[in-house]
C-alpha cells in the first residue's frame, strides 16, 4: 500500500500554542499532539471549537511531551467521541495525567468563581472541560519506548528520539506512505541543568520544526550569579521574590539552582516555598524516572529537603499572610491561572516586591503584559496596580534558541522536500524560515492555521 497521505495543520501555526496535527494516509487517520491553544484571547477562544472533522475516526494520537500546548485538549477529543489510544513516553504520560487533571480542575473552579462573581458574559460559565473528561482521557495511555521503532500497521512506523526541553519530551519519526515524516515537538538546549542534550534527525522528506526562539539567540548570562544578585536585593529590600513557573522542568531547574546557592552559603536565610501541587507531582515523576536527569538520587532529595512544599490551599494563604521576606516559586509560568494570581494579589502592588520572569510569556498573557510595561494587571475580574519590580532571566529557556534550532537541522544531510517552520509567533518563524534558508539552501513555509499538506 502507498497511497497518497495529507497533513491538515490544526495548530502551532503563526503562534506558539496549540500543537495539533492530523494525518491520513494508508487508510488510517492519526494525529500528532492535541493541546491547547494558550495567551491571546481570540487563540482561547479557538479551543471552544470543534476539529473539523468526525473525532471518532481518529485511529491514535501520538504524543511529543508533556505540556498543556501539546495534551491540553485531549479530554475535548474524548468528549467528541474519540476512543482511540494515545501514545507518549511513560514520564510524558504521566506529566499528562498530572497536567489535565490539574487543568481540569482550574477550569471548573474558573466556572465557579465565575458563575459566583458575575464576570463572565456566559450565564451560567461552563467549563471546557472538567475532571470527568480527564477521567475519561486517561485510561487510553499507552506507554511507547525511545529509539524503537513500532509498526502501527498498514505500513506505518513510529520512532520517538528523546529531545530535551522536558523530562519525557521527544522528536516523532513516522515512516507512513513511503514519506518519512519527522515532528520536532519542543527542542531542549544544548546544555541543560538538569537533562542531556537533544537527539537530532539524520533524514526527513517532511519535516516540522519548531521555532519558539528562532529569531534569537540566548544571552551568555551567567543565571546562577544574575538569580542571586536578584535574591539578595530583593530580601534586603524587606521583600519577597516571586516566581512564576511552570511545574514541569522550570521549577524544578529553579529548586536546583536555588538548592546551589545554598550549598555555596549565598542564600539569605529565609523561607523557600514551592507551592504548586502540580510541581509537587511532577517531583514525583523526577523521582521516579532519574534516568532522564543528570541529577543523583542523593542530590535530588537534598534540593528537595530545603523547601516547603505546599499542597494544600490552607498553607498557601498561610504563607500568603506572612509578609516577612521569602522566595516563592508557584505556577503558572505565563501568570494565566494558578496559585501564583493569589500571591500577585496580596504582592504585586508592594515596591518592595520582585516578580521574576524565567519562561516564554506568549502574547496575551499577563506574564507578557507585565514583562512590556504594565501598569495595572486583571486578577479574576479586578485590576491591581504594578508596583513591584518585574525581572527577567533569559537563560533558563527549556527550548533551544536560533543556534540550537540549526544543530538539531545539522545531521540531515538530504535536502527535505518539505519543511513546515512551527510552533513560533509569526515574524519569528518567518525570521527562521529565512535562515533555514541562508545556511542549509531548503525551502522552508511557514503553515496557516487548517492548511492541508498533500503528498
Amino acid at each position: 500500500m502507498n497511497e497518497k497521505g495529507l497533513i491538515q495543520i490544526l495548530g502551532a501555526a503563526g503562534t506558539v500554542t496549540g500543537s495539533k496535527y492530523l494525518i491520513e494516509s494508508q487508510g488510517k487517520k492519526f494525529m500528532v499532539d492535541c493541546g491547547l491553544f494558550q495567551g491571546l484571547k481570540e487563540l482561547r477562544l479557538l479551543n471552544w471549537n470543534n476539529l473539523p472533522f468526525d473525532v471518532s475516526t481518529i485511529d491514535f494520537i501520538l504524543l511529543t511531551h508533556g505540556h498543556l500546548d501539546h495534551v491540553g485538549y485531549l479530554p475535548r477529543v474524548v468528549q467528541a467521541g474519540f476512543k482511540g489510544k494515545i501514545y507518549g513516553t511513560a514520564p510524558s504520560l504521566e506529566i499528562a495525567e498530572i497536567v489535565l487533571k490539574d487543568t481540569g480542575k482550574i477550569q471548573e473552579e474558573e466556572a465557579e468563581q465565575a458563575n459566583r462573581h458575575n464576570y463572565s458574559k456566559h450565564v451560567p460559565a461552563k467549563p471546557l472541560y472538567d475532571l470527568q473528561d480527564v477521567g475519561r482521557t486517561i485510561p487510553l495511555f499507552e506507554e511507547i519506548k525511545t529509539d524503537e521503532w513500532i509498526d502501527f500497521g498498514n505500513d506505518i512506523k513510529v520512532c520517538y528520539h528523546t529531545n530535551g526541553h522536558i523530562i519525557g519530551s521527544a522528536f516523532i519519526e513516522i515512516h507512513v506512505g513511503g514519506k518519512k515524516l519527522v515532528f520536532s515537538g519542543d527542542i531542549g538546549p544544548q546544555e541543560d541543568v538538569l537533562l542531556y542534550p537533544p537527539n537530532r534527525p539524520k533524514e526527513a522528506d517532511i519535516l516540522f520544526v519548531e521555532s519558539t526562539y528562532g529569531d534569537r539567540l540566548h544571552p551568555k548570562e551567567n543565571v546562577l550569579e544574575h538569580l542571586k544578585e536578584i535574591i539578595q536585593q530583593t530580601v534586603s529590600n524587606g521583600g519577597t521574590l516571586i516566581i512564576p513557573s511552570f511545574a514541569v522542568e522550570r521549577t524544578q531547574t529553579l529548586m536546583y539552582l536555588i538548592w546551589q546557592l545554598k550549598q555555596s552559603g549565598a542564600l539569605p536565610d529565609v523561607p523557600l516555598i514551592m507551592d504548586s501541587p502540580m510541581g509537587a507531582n511532577v517531583l514525583d515523576v523526577f523521582d521516579k524516572y532519574r534516568e532522564w536527569l543528570k541529577l543523583s538520587k542523593e542530590d535530588f532529595s537534598a534540593m528537595t529537603n530545603i523547601f516547603q512544599v505546599i499542597s494544600n490551599y490552607h498553607d498557601t494563604i498561610t504563607a500568603i499572610k506572612n509578609k516577612s521576606p521569602k522566595i516563592v516559586i508557584a505556577g503558572s509560568g505565563m501568570l494565566t491561572g494558578g496559585r501564583v494570581l493569589n500571591y500577585l494579589q496580596e504582592y504585586i502592588g508592594k515596591k518592595e516586591t520582585t516578580l521574576l520572569m524565567v519562561g516564554y510569556q506568549a502574547e496575551g498573557t499577563r506574564g507578557r503584559q507585565l514583562q512590556e510595561g504594565a501598569h495595572e494587571v486583571k486578577i479574576y475580574g479586578k485590576f491591581y496596580s504594578v508596583n513591584a519590580r518585574i525581572e527577567t532571566i533569559k537563560g533558563l529557556s527549556a527550548h533551544a534558541d536560533q543556534n540550537g534550532l540549526l544543530q538539531w537541522l545539522s545531521e540531515i544531510k538530504t535536502k527535505p522536500e518539505r519543511v513546515m517552520i512551527i510552533h513560533g509567533e509569526k515574524q519569528v518563524a518567518d525570521t527562521f524560515r529565512v535562515k533555514i534558508k541562508d545556511v542549509y539552501g531548503w525551502d522552508g513555509t511557514v503553515p496557516k492555521l487548517n492548511d492541508i499538506i498533500e503528498w
